[in-house]
């Protein structure tokens, strides 16, 4: 059976002590009395069915248990303190968390972010990826996603107004030419990411293009890997004009033929309604409105 954890004050009392070798000067350090420290790790070596110290008439010594305990002990108050004050230090405020859509922080986030450092050097920011939605997210403060907007229990802000049409590199591998219009595309490997409802088939479907559909498909899980095989000249993707609008200008994909769609869908901001808001959320909001506005 395991033992039950010390309580985290003797834990202290035993660091500030190995540390020291004195009772008085880790008492001094912890702002207690030489007897409470004294207290503690007694109760602690009793706790733990082991010596932890030898007491000399000049001082103290510890013994072979102790010096194999300190290592963890101090590893662990030092990893703690370490994270009490980056998270809630004086001066200091928590990171507000971001859970941010792959291809939209690549594409369209990342290459503004500067500007808003620039601008709040003093709000730092915690990325993390949603490559697949978790409804119930309770990490993150603020959301980035693609859908229609309307998710149980979130607000919602849209950032994007899309058109849709496909993107290939210039040169195509296997020596083929990039298509010229929308019936060539059966000779070509089409690149479709699951999880987007406005994806080949809808596109197809609303240019007239039916059966234009091609035996060679590849199937992604996120649009950025889609793109990126689109770009080293793979296949053709399915482009959304907020995301390629700079690969676009560098020539690192292009639009075969002028023949587009406006999606429904979107990339949202989104926050859970009724929840504690980051004092910096409101902050952020309000800055990556301002930038979609300019795009858009």
């Amino acid at each position: 059976m395991k033992k039950q954890l010390p309580p985290l004050n003797w834990l202290r009392s035993f660091e500030a002590t190995a540390r020291h070798l004195n009772f008085t000067q880790a008492a001094a350090e912890l702002s207690l009395t030489q007897a409470a420290v004294s207290q503690q790790i007694k109760g602690l070596e009793t706790r733990l069915g082991m010596m932890l110290f030898k007491r000399l008439p000049r001082g103290l010594e510890m013994t072979d248990a102790g010096k194999a305990y300190l290592p963890v002990v101090h590893e662990c108050i030092r990893r703690l303190a370490t994270a009490t004050d980056e998270i809630f230090g004086q001066g200091k405020s928590r990171a507000l968390t971001l859970r941010c859509n792959l291809v939209f922080f690549t594409n369209w986030l990342a290459p503004r972010l500067h500007g808003f450092r620039d601008a709040y050097p003093e709000i730092g920011i915690r990325f993390t990826s949603n490559i697949w939605i978790e409804e119930d997210n309770r990490e993150a403060d603020m959301e980035i996603r693609y859908g229609n907007g309307q998710w149980p229990g979130l607000e919602s802000d849209r950032l994007t107004w899309d058109e849709l049409f496909p993107v290939c590199s210039p040169v195509l591998s296997e020596g083929l030419a990039p298509p010229e219009k929308p019936e060539d595309l059966c000779h070509h490997t089409l690149l479709h990411v699951i999880g987007y409802e406005e994806g080949w088939g809808y596109w197809l479907d609303q240019t007239g293009h039916p059966g234009a559909k091609s035996l060679q498909d590849l199937q992604f899980d996120t649009l950025i890997t889609a793109l990126e095989m689109a770009r080293r000249g793979g296949g053709i993707a399915l482009g959304r004009t907020s995301l390629v609008r700079d690969l676009l200008e560098k020539r690192e994909l292009i639009a075969p033929f002028d023949l587009s769609v406006a999606t429904s869908e979107a990339f949202y901001l989104v926050r859970a309604e009724h929840k504690y808001i980051h004092p910096h959320a409101e902050i952020f909001r309000d800055w990556i409105i301002n930038e979609a506005l300019l795009q858009n």
